[in-house]
């Protein structure tokens, strides 16, 4: 499994969003297309990734004291350029499934965006990819 690469294991169609992307916009892409992570593009590269997670932090407490329609207002203007994180980590496409395990493990992240020779987004890894891998290899 260290020799497999990442090119041969990853999502090729990455469903990418702007800086300037709603919150709301974002969450509705990841349900729909049932995904967990978006990379962010500006100028054709990458300036960061949203995560679920990051949709939930970005959510309000139960303690607040704003009404549901600011609520509403305040999420609805929420850009995911305000949420993202900034630089993400990414991996060669041509780097092994054990650098991208590790890679992952080491820095507690489920996904990384893969990036070409020109340092543009080639594709998403992530937990389930190499997942994917380990059951397809074992059931041979």
């Amino acid at each position: 499994m260290r020799q497999e690469l990442v090119k041969d294991w990853m999502t090729r169609d990455v469903l990418t969003i702007t800086p300037d992307t709603t919150l709301p916009e974002a969450h509705r892409l990841m349900i729909q297309n049932q995904i967990r992570r978006l990379p962010v593009m500006e100028n054709g590269r990458l300036v960061g990734i949203i995560t679920r997670g990051d949709v939930r932090g970005a959510e309000p407490s139960g303690a607040t004291t704003l009404s549901i329609w600011e609520l509403n207002y305040l999420i609805s203007n929420l850009k995911v350029g305000q949420i993202m994180t900034t630089d993400p980590l990414t991996i060669s496409q041509d780097a092994t499934i054990g650098e991208a395990a590790r890679l992952m493990m080491d820095n507690k992240i489920s996904g990384l965006p893969v990036v070409d020779d020109d340092g543009k987004v080639a594709g998403i890894i992530t937990e389930s990819d190499i997942f994917r891998l380990i059951v397809t290899r074992w059931g041979e």
